[in-house]
């Protein structure tokens, strides 16, 4: 899932201490990693790369996407972060999907690895979350779409990891945990990076 890079669209906590135009340059480079990373192990394990975006139209978003070398490039819709996800897991499973892995395009430490990790982690698991250090997570993974994982959640707080665990846990679903990974949300993120 990523933001088309433009000034004032996208990575606003980094565009207030860096500034728009630095902060939709950032972003842009870390969706071309995102994507280099995930079409490499796609095409290792065969698997469809669908790029789901946000801020713009469906037919500059498939040139994006394609330019990208997403397989697949589509618009993530309308409502909050859940939903947004959400809809990623309920339109891969009406088309047969097994498994499902969501990550986002602010990971600067991505590797094939992760992503590969993931995948084998889910046929053993219904779930997979790869932590983040800021109490969130940069990937999540399912077998079945279910919507009371990602409804009500504190989106970009501390907490969400944990609220997410707790539904888990009370829907009786037991997660792999990928490795603990810092994205890249405000300023001082940027220093382990550099």
């Amino acid at each position: 899932m990523a933001r088309w890079p433009a000034p004032g669209r996208c990575k606003r906590r980094l565009a207030s201490s860096l500034g728009a135009a630095a902060a939709a340059r950032i972003q842009a480079r870390l969706t071309r990693h995102t994507l280099a990373v995930a079409r490499r192990v796609s095409s290792q394990l065969g698997l469809e790369l669908v790029l789901a975006v946000d801020g713009l139209g469906p037919r500059a978003a498939r040139r994006w996407g394609g330019a990208l070398g997403a397989d697949r490039c589509l618009l993530q819709g309308q409502g909050g972060l859940g939903l947004r996800m959400h809809r990623q897991f309920l339109r891969a499973a009406a088309e047969g999907a097994g498994r499902v892995v969501v990550i986002g395009s602010d990971l600067p430490r991505l590797e094939g690895g992760d992503l590969a990790a993931a995948f084998e982690a889910l046929n053993r698991r219904p779930a997979v979350l790869g932590p983040a250090d800021d109490g969130g997570y940069w990937l999540l993974g399912l077998r079945r779409p279910d919507p009371w994982l990602l409804a009500g959640m504190a989106w970009g707080s501390a907490q969400v990891l944990a609220q997410t665990l707790a539904v888990m846990a009370h829907r009786g679903v037991e997660p792999a945990l990928l490795p603990w990974r810092g994205d890249l949300d405000r300023g001082e993120d940027l220093r382990p990076w550099r």
